[in-house]
């Protein structure tokens, strides 16, 4: 990694003029002590990654128009452009391969692992009456023979899943799977993940403690009676993870301000209720929850500032640690019907992100890397969407038009592992 080797580098010689100089000591220890403190906290880069590309899934084999052998992947190949310059459909350089494959997901994790990503960060999806698009972990990121190479983590994608797959204009979004689970739920899925997933020695900690994140802030209250109630479940957890003999949990909240899925709300005073909830930290998952998308093309250097100056914003209301995004793109197009006239119109028919070139998102990584350096963090963490958000365009994974050079950015930026 090029900031580190050159900051080792500094280091060393700093130290050899300490030894050599006393006088030198005296006038360099707050760089010293400056450089020992950033090469010793280096930054970790996450991922999302939305695992809907495998087939056999029980629940999207049981819907209309889709089947057993069904995956999002039928959206990327179906997919048109919708005015001049629109670049659609995006073709996988490695192919419409099957996420809950070991060898499959082998090939993403050395890729991953090879460009500097340290972790994935699953959106994972679990209801009332049970799990959704679990095998993409369970079959292929936990059987991958590599898989020590990309440590995982969990972030709760506890939102309603409404028929979006595709969406046609003018008709009304069917419900499928209703967010809220019941308190006995809830206390069945901290159970389920802390017995098989936190105990798996590749789960990403922080000091130690398991990362476990949630999407949805209000939709986790709407599961209790009161935010009291829901306080009181989110210290049970904790405590769980105690007695199984882990040192705790790190509890991180997406926050928002900007509903994007069809259901969503603007959430009032949601620094008031991370405080509440007692969070170790906040995150974002894409920029477009922070900035509006005002133009058919909006460009991607105009969304990059407008979320730096919500990022200001929220650190100074939030008064817990707050690990910024670096979104590739955005295009949910192939989530229309394609037959359909195109317009903003609601989500999946939005205004998309445009001039996302690799360099400008390289630009983004440098900034965002930066400005998280100067922060007074004991750990510096960055997150990307996305590893495959392929119906929404953002994505690492690389393409017959750009091949690697989103991956190679990353690496430019923050070395291989």
């Amino acid at each position: 990694m090029k900031i580190r080797v050159f900051k080792t580098f500094i280091l060393t010689v700093i130290t050899f003029f300490l030894q050599a100089s006393p006088s030198f000591a005296n006038s360099t220890s707050k760089t010293v002590e400056m450089a020992t403190s950033v090469t010793s906290n280096p930054v970790t880069v996450a991922a999302y990654y939305f695992p809907n590309y495998h087939p056999g899934d029980k629940r999207n084999s049981i819907m209309p128009g889709k089947g057993p052998e069904w995956s999002e992947w039928d959206l990327v190949k179906k997919a048109r452009a919708k005015y001049p310059g629109h670049h659609q459909p995006k073709v996988p350089q490695w192919g419409y391969g099957d996420e809950s494959d070991p060898s499959v997901m082998a090939q993403k994790l050395d890729a991953a692992a090879d460009h500097g990503v340290d972790a994935f960060i699953f959106d994972w999806y679990y209801y009332n009456d049970g799990p959704f698009l679990n095998d993409c972990l369970d079959k292929g990121y936990l059987r991958a023979p590599n898989n020590h190479r990309v440590k995982f983590a969990l972030m709760w994608a506890n939102h309603d899943w409404l028929e979006l797959h595709p969406s046609t204009r003018g008709t009304t979004q069917s419900m499928l799977f209703p967010a809220k689970v019941s308190p006995e739920k809830f206390d069945q899925i901290c159970e389920h993940v802390i017995t098989d997933y936190f105990s798996q020695p590749n789960y990403w900690t922080i000091q130690g403690k398991p990362y476990f994140s949630f999407y949805d802030i209000e939709k986790l209250v709407q599961n209790f009676p009161t935010v009291d109630a829901c306080r009181s479940a989110l210290k049970s957890f904790r405590k769980r993870a105690q007695d199984a003999e882990l040192p705790g949990l790190h509890l991180n909240a997406v926050v928002w301000g900007r509903p994007i899925l069809p259901g969503e709300n603007t959430p009032t005073d949601i620094e008031d209720l991370v405080s509440t909830l007692g969070f170790d930290s906040a995150t974002s998952y894409v920029w477009i929850h922070h900035v509006g998308l005002n133009e058919q093309q909006t460009d991607y250097n105009k969304v990059r500032d407008e979320y730096f100056k919500y990022w200001s914003k929220v650190t100074n209301k939030l008064e817990i640690p707050y690990f910024p995004n670096v979104t590739m793109g955005w295009d949910s197009s192939p989530r229309t019907n394609q037959a359909d006239e195109w317009g903003n119109w609601g989500y999946p028919f939005t205004n998309n992100i445009s001039n996302n070139t690799p360099e400008h998102f390289q630009k983004a990584l440098e900034m965002t890397r930066d400005r998280i350096l100067q922060q007074p963090y004991g750990s510096y963490i960055i997150n990307i969407n996305c590893w495959n958000e392929w119906t929404e365009g953002s994505y690492l994974e690389p393409d017959t038009r750009n091949g690697l050079k989103y991956l190679e950015a990353v690496k430019n930026v923050f070395g291989q592992n």
